[in-house]
């Protein structure tokens, strides 16, 4: 183990050049000290929660580079049809639904705190929706500013928001793969506005595109440093590139295997303590992929899924749902605990509802 590295990641005294020497270096130490960390800031228990992606249309005006869900399959829900969906998902006890949609002009805020209410008024379940491109483009509409529409979903029924639109928060990196997104300072200023109103969010980065090594760090302090002002992220996802049938196919087919756990690694020892939280991404990486990043620092499984057109349309085969009891497997087929939470990381026993069972 890295003895150093892994006292100055407890004291949040790691800098970047720290970090690039842990990439350069040797992966096997690096992956040992990052699971070193895990165990003294989380534990041994490994989280997940149940719960349901709902995409709500793959209509989008923004076109990112690296997006393969555009238009991909041609559908809009309705709000009757969303509220189907997440019926299903109470069936089986999810209590978190996820809204995922492309950008649309008719998006204002009055479009999102009407499908708020809806699914509040029927259901029992946490909203996590909207990322701050999708806050600052209804904002816009509606004539209103980012603030005022966070405090609007928030008192329509929005309980967290998506860490979601940060790609790589390099304003270099944004103007080759997402030219029409919000930028690295309107990003981290909607994200820091709904902080302060009490909506807490996650935080994301996806990699594997045309950034360096640099830029990922980079990204991730940037968000260590949000987090040391708000506290207001519940955890961190690495979100690896999927690159079929996208502007970007022919630039790049992803990271490897090998810098999928480097990345997860190097966000423990980055957040050390700011940022408890390191979720896998099984949709993208897979499941067995994802056990060994858990076993190099990451400590969430993620969600239930049920379904995430997007990542199949990007080339994932991994399939769209895996059961409360296919997770609860995968974790003891490590030798770790399982526990099932919100999306708050509240402890939840099956049946209890969105707001679960506060952790004693």
């Amino acid at each position: 183990m890295l003895s150093d590295i892994y006292e100055r990641s407890l004291s949040g005294d790691i800098t970047k050049e720290d970090a690039r020497e842990l990439v350069d270096g040797n992966p096997f130490e690096f992956f040992d000290t990052a699971n070193e960390l895990r165990k003294e800031i989380v534990g041994d228990e490994i989280t997940f929660v149940v719960n349901r992606l709902v995409e709500v249309t793959d209509h989008c005006m923004i076109g990112c580079h690296f997006c393969s869900f555009r238009n991909h399959i041609g559908f809009k829900l309705t709000t009757e049809q969303i509220l189907e969906s997440v019926g299903k998902a109470k069936k089986i006890d999810a209590t978190e639904i996820c809204l995922i949609s492309g950008v649309m002009p008719y998006m204002t805020v009055d479009y999102y705190c009407d499908l708020f209410k809806a699914i509040k008024a029927k259901y029992d379940i946490m909203i996590h929706a909207l990322s701050p491109m999708e806050v600052y483009y209804a904002a816009n509409a509606s004539n209103v500013t980012p603030y005022e529409a966070l405090d609007a979903f928030r008192k329509a029924g929005l309980d967290t928001m998506t860490g979601a639109s940060a790609e790589i928060l390099v304003d270099s990196v944004r103007e080759k793969i997402c030219p029409k997104k919000v930028s690295t300072k309107i990003w981290a200023d909607i994200i820091t506005d709904a902080h302060r109103l009490g909506v807490r969010t996650t935080s994301s980065i996806m990699y594997g595109t045309v950034e360096t090594w640099e830029d990922r760090i980079e990204h991730m302090f940037i968000l260590r440093d949000i987090q040391r002002k708000t506290r207001g992220f519940t955890e961190f996802i690495p979100l690896t590139f999927m690159h079929e049938n996208n502007r970007l196919s022919n630039q790049s087919i992803g990271a490897n295997g090998l810098d999928d756990i480097k990345l997860h690694a190097l966000a423990r020892v980055i957040f050390g303590r700011d940022i408890p939280n390191i979720q896998v991404s099984w949709i993208k990486m897979g499941t067995k992929l994802s056990q060994v990043a858990l076993c190099a620092g990451a400590n969430d499984f993620g969600g239930t899924m049920m379904e995430d057109k997007i990542s199949v349309a990007g080339g994932s085969s991994h399939g769209e749902y895996l059961s409360r009891e296919d997770l609860i497997g995968l974790i003891t087929a490590i030798g770790r605990t399982p526990r099932e939470r919100n999306t708050l990381y509240q402890d939840v026993k099956p049946g209890t509802g969105a707001a679960g069972r506060v952790a004693q």
